[in-house]
């Protein structure tokens, strides 16, 4: 058996010790030295400090994969998360992904997640979040006043058969002095709420039918459809009312300009001379006389026939024309028609007969005066607007 110095099994451990890619039996193999015989000079003359080494290096390796495994579970369990309020949103939102309704969700779950978390997850701003709670009781405060404004919507749309927009609603509400006053705006923001619109349609049809070598008057209106009192400048037209079968009925119409009053009209089934003398008489009858009125119609053959100017110059009143085809002459008178139409026939093409386009039209006339408020008049009836007026009227002569 070789005997080895003190020095040598000293240097032989320190070899070992100090070289950590070394293992034993290697080291055993490259001094040329039993391993049992390293192994006991290690226990003699080791002082340790490369099983401390590993030791510490086990740990620091044990600590990383602790941290590491800790950093994973903390991702896992953000993930599970993320993925249970996303699926409990999915079901929540039921296709109507809107801001308030992911609000709302943050808000009914706050018990669940962190507020925090649910608005990363949804992509919403925490402040706004916020800013939605705070100001919940006044909105809903806002909600209950435009319920009770709706409803007194409800009520005057019905009561006009849907033919009132936003303003004259407006108009109509206010003049309610038990409640405050309204914005048309506010008025139709509630309306679209509630699915209500006034009813809005355009016809057109062509009546005027110049007959060739009847004289043409002189236009006195020039597109100034204003006058400064009641009785001074009237405006009429010829508008068909189809009825079915075929049928037409015919309505002559005789407006004021001052207050847009149909102050005379006359319907029959014809479009003879004796339809538009009807209706100026009418008129004469309701403001007493029409001498020194001016009277502006379109080239229609009956409003140039010798048989109407007879008739004007023995009411004393002065005739007005526009030129020919242009409905912008006339367009008080156009926009009248348009207007009873609309809001007659609706979504109608025709009446069912002539009976019921006489009952309906001659109610709406009516009504026209007396209840439906115009843009022109302040949004007030025309007859309202004249009675308001009179007094300003007599005091100024």
């Amino acid at each position: 058996m070789p005997r080895y110095s003190e020095q040598f099994k000293r240097d032989a451990v320190a070899l070992y010790e100090n070289n950590e890619d070394l293992t034993l039996h290697a080291a055993s193999a490259e001094l040329g030295v039993n391993r049992s015989s390293l192994f006991t000079w290690l226990k003699q003359y080791g002082t340790g400090k490369r099983a401390r080494t590993k030791s510490l290096r086990d740990q620091a390796q044990a600590t990383t994969d602790s941290e590491r495994i800790r950093q994973l579970e903390k991702e896992v369990s953000k993930l599970r998360e993320e993925r249970d309020i996303l699926r409990k949103a999915a079901k929540y939102f039921a296709g109507r992904d809107t801001l308030v309704i992911r609000f709302q969700f943050v808000d009914d779950h706050r018990t669940e997640y962190s507020v925090k978390r649910m608005c990363h997850v949804l992509k919403l701003n925490r402040s706004s979040f916020y800013k939605w709670v705070n100001t919940r009781d006044k909105r809903r405060s806002k909600i209950c006043s435009d319920a009770l404004i709706g409803a007194r919507i409800k009520t005057i749309f019905d009561d006009e058969h849907g033919l009132y927009g936003a303003k004259r609603i407006a108009a109509s509400l206010n003049d309610d002095t038990g409640f405050p006053p309204i914005n048309h705006k506010k008025v139709a923001r509630i309306m679209q709420s509630m699915g209500l619109k006034g009813f809005t349609k355009r016809r057109r049809c062509i009546t005027t039918r110049r007959k060739p070598g009847h004289r043409v008057m002189p236009d006195l209106v020039s597109r100034k459809f204003t006058a400064d009192k009641p009785n001074e400048l009237y405006v009429g037209d010829i508008t068909y009312l189809p009825c079915k079968g075929g049928k037409n009925m015919y309505l002559a119409t005789v407006i004021d300009a001052y207050s847009r009053k149909l102050v005379g009209h006359a319907l029959a089934d014809h479009m003879r001379v004796s339809l538009v003398t009807e209706a100026l008489t009418q008129a004469r009858n309701v403001r007493g006389s029409l001498k020194g009125a001016i009277f502006h119609s379109d080239h229609g053959s009956v409003y140039t026939s010798q048989a109407f100017r007879d008739h004007c110059a023995q009411l004393g009143v002065r005739q007005s024309m526009g030129a020919v085809g242009t409905s912008a002459d006339n367009a008080l008178a156009e926009s009248f028609n348009a207007t009873l139409k609309r809001e007659v026939l609706r979504d109608r093409k025709v009446f069912d007969n002539p009976i019921i386009c006489r009952q309906e039209v001659f109610r709406w006339c009516m009504r026209y005066n007396t209840r439906r408020r115009h843009s022109w008049c302040n949004l007030l009836a025309p007859d309202t607007f004249e009675a308001l007026n009179s007094a300003t009227l007599t005091q100024a002569a």
